[in-house]
C-alpha cells in the first residue's frame, strides 16, 4: 500500500532542487561548474565560448532532471519517480567516469550514486 507520508515528496523536492541548482549554476557560472569536474577553465576566448556553451547544455540537462523529479513526485507514480531517480544516479556515474578518465574528481559525482540508488529503490518499492 502506498504511503501517504509527506517525507517522500520532501526527499524528491530536495533531490530535484539539487539538480536544478547545479543546472542554474552551470548556466550562470560555467567556470565554477567546471570546477566540479576538476577541469581547468580555458584561457583562450574561443575555448571559453565552447566550454560555456557545453556547460549551458549540461545545465539544461540538470534542470530537466530536477523538473522531471518534481513533476513525477507530484503528478506521477512513486514507482516512476524511483526510476527517474535511479536514472539521475546513472547520470552521476557517467559524469564521474568522465572525471576518472581525466585522472581526478570522480567522487564529486560518484558520491551521489548510492544516495540515488537507495532513494530510487525505496520509491520503486513504495509503488503507486
Amino acid at each position: 500500500m502506498p504511503t501517504t507520508s509527506a517525507i517522500p515528496p520532501l526527499i524528491a523536492a530536495a533531490l530535484g532542487t539539487i539538480c536544478i541548482s547545479f543546472g542554474i549554476n552551470a548556466i550562470l557560472r560555467p567556470e565554477h561548474a567546471l570546477s566540479f569536474f576538476e577541469f581547468d577553465y580555458p584561457t583562450i576566448e574561443a575555448e571559453q565560448n565552447l566550454v560555456d556553451s557545453l556547460l549551458t547544455v549540461y545545465g539544461i540537462r540538470d534542470i530537466f532532471m530536477g523538473i522531471a523529479i518534481y513533476a513525477t513526485a507530484w503528478c506521477g507514480s512513486r514507482r516512476a519517480l524511483g526510476w527517474i531517480i535511479l536514472a539521475v544516479g546513472a547520470v552521476a556515474v557517467g559524469d564521474g567516469v568522465v572525471c576518472w578518465r581525466n585522472g581526478h574528481g570522480e567522487w564529486n559525482h560518484w558520491g551521489y550514486a548510492p544516495l540515488a540508488g537507495v532513494v530510487g529503490a525505496l520509491f520503486i518499492g513504495m509503488g503507486g
